[in-house]
């Protein structure tokens, strides 16, 4: 991979955020059904008593779906662009919701959750590709972070709107199915010009790896981590007794977390080795999750360290995703965006399994195990890439770093690891003096 030139400064991040606004009101309106839905579905299917398994199943069959939603919309973007894939997506997933809210079988449920997988993907692959296509690496880190503070916490509003609604009853998603459609409005009626499509190259998943394996491999763990938290903590919520509304409230703790924890964390990935940033929230996360062990999940405490496990976990998909993009070439910014999410739900499809396997043979508490069990997994991942591949460091005046860059930087020094190179968006290859080879691969 080539430096990127130089180029003239662009707008600000919030500049950015402001000229897609469409862009994000939709996906809120679309992450506030998938919250209120996914949390019913939970819900309903322990209700139901639904052995440990088939719930596994059925929340496994939504990242199922992303795999293939990732790759069918990578080739629906090159053909028809951004804003009509995005409106064919939200007008499926408003039909699947209401199915779900008619449907009783397991089976059926399975299904359905498998559509509205591809669809919520295919959203994801529009949204990050539209943004990486706008950003730079200066900047990238922050403007994926809005983006993830506005899905992350529509998100956990739909979460907590369960206590509001019967997850027997069709009302909920009603609710949810409408809130889709209405998403489509924003995006089509927005002024900002959707990314152009051509001159766009596919990248495959093992070009990818080739490229940048530090993002590869820690896209595959966060999707892992992050499956088994929005996938089983409504299910280990209900099974230790908790009523709907503190259900409600213990899993949409980690989503508040996230949304109160994205921009600092991103903005110490921006000035930082985004590794460095990776390890320090994931060992947050995992030591989240070993603390909840400790005490009973009707505590107030509990509700405050599943925040701080969300806060710690959410932002890792956005240091990935970062990390990823400083490496590929612009015209494989679709395609990257596209094996990302299919990476994510890759993993999301396994954590939901570990998760249930350890409930079920240690019980509830192996929600938690399997929490600490992941998180280390990225700990240990991110060290080892660290230790094959060190980017040379660059000296920057202190005045230039961001307050959270600077809480990161000196636990960061004391492991070596450092601040985080400035390039290419300075027109340096950040491989140079660093004794690595000066190719297209992040080594």
């Amino acid at each position: 991979m080539t430096a990127r030139p130089v180029e003239d400064e662009g707008p600000a991040t919030k500049d950015l955020a402001l000229a897609i606004w469409g862009l994000f009101v939709g996906l809120a309106l679309l992450l506030v059904a998938s919250g209120l839905f996914g949390t019913l579905i939970g819900v309903r299917s322990e209700l139901r008593h639904l052995p440990t398994a088939v719930s596994g199943l059925i929340s496994a069959a939504y990242y199922a779906g992303f795999l293939a939603g990732s790759r069918l919309t990578l080739d629906a973007l090159l053909r028809v662009g951004h804003i009509r894939v995005y409106a064919a997506l939200a007008s499926l997933l408003s039909a699947a919701i209401l199915g779900l809210g008619m449907a009783s079988a397991p089976v059926s449920w399975a299904a359905l959750r498998f559509i509205t997988g591809v669809c919520i993907a295919g959203q994801y692959v529009v949204a990050e590709s539209w943004l990486n296509d706008l950003a730079d690496n200066d900047n990238r880190g922050r403007l994926l972070s809005i983006y993830l503070v506005v899905t992350s916490g529509a998100f956990g509003v739909g979460q907590l709107l369960l206590n509001s609604f019967d997850p027997r009853a069709l009302t909920g998603f009603a609710i949810a199915s409408i809130l889709t459609s209405l998403a489509i409005a924003p995006v089509t009626l927005s002024e900002a010009d959707a990314p152009a499509t051509e001159g766009r190259e596919h990248i495959s998943m093992r070009e990818l790896a080739k490229v940048v394996p530090t993002g590869v491999g820690a896209c595959f763990l966060v999707g892992a981590a992050h499956g088994a938290l929005t996938g089983m903590a409504a299910i280990y919520a209900t099974r230790v007794g908790l009523s709907p509304g503190r259900t409600a409230l213990f899993v949409a703790a980690p989503t508040i977390g996230g949304v109160v924890f994205q921009w600092p964390i991103a903005a110490a990935s921006d000035d930082v080795d985004r590794r460095a940033v990776g390890i320090a929230a994931a060992l947050g996360a995992g030591v989240a999750a070993l603390l909840l062990l400790l005490g009973p999940a009707t505590s107030p405490m509990a509700i405050a360290l599943m925040a701080l496990l969300g806060g710690a976990s959410y932002p890792l998909y956005s240091i990935a995703a970062a990390y990823t993009n400083d490496w590929v070439d612009p015209a494989h910014v679709n395609a990257a965006a596209s094996q990302l999410v299919t990476l994510y739900g890759l993993g999301a499809i396994v954590g939901p399994f570990l998760a249930a396997v350890l409930m079920t043979t240690s019980g509830p508490t192996g929600f938690y195990w399997s929490m600490i069990a992941l998180h280390a997994a990225i700990v240990a991942f991110l060290v080892y890439r660290r230790r094959a591949w060190r980017a040379p460091l660059v000296e920057r005046p202190w005045r230039e770093v961001s307050v959270p860059a600077r809480v990161f930087f000196i636990p960061a020094t004391v492991v070596a690891m450092g601040r985080r190179i400035r390039s290419p968006a300075d027109g340096v290859d950040p491989r140079a003096g660093s004794g690595e080879p000066a190719d297209d691969i992040e080594c």
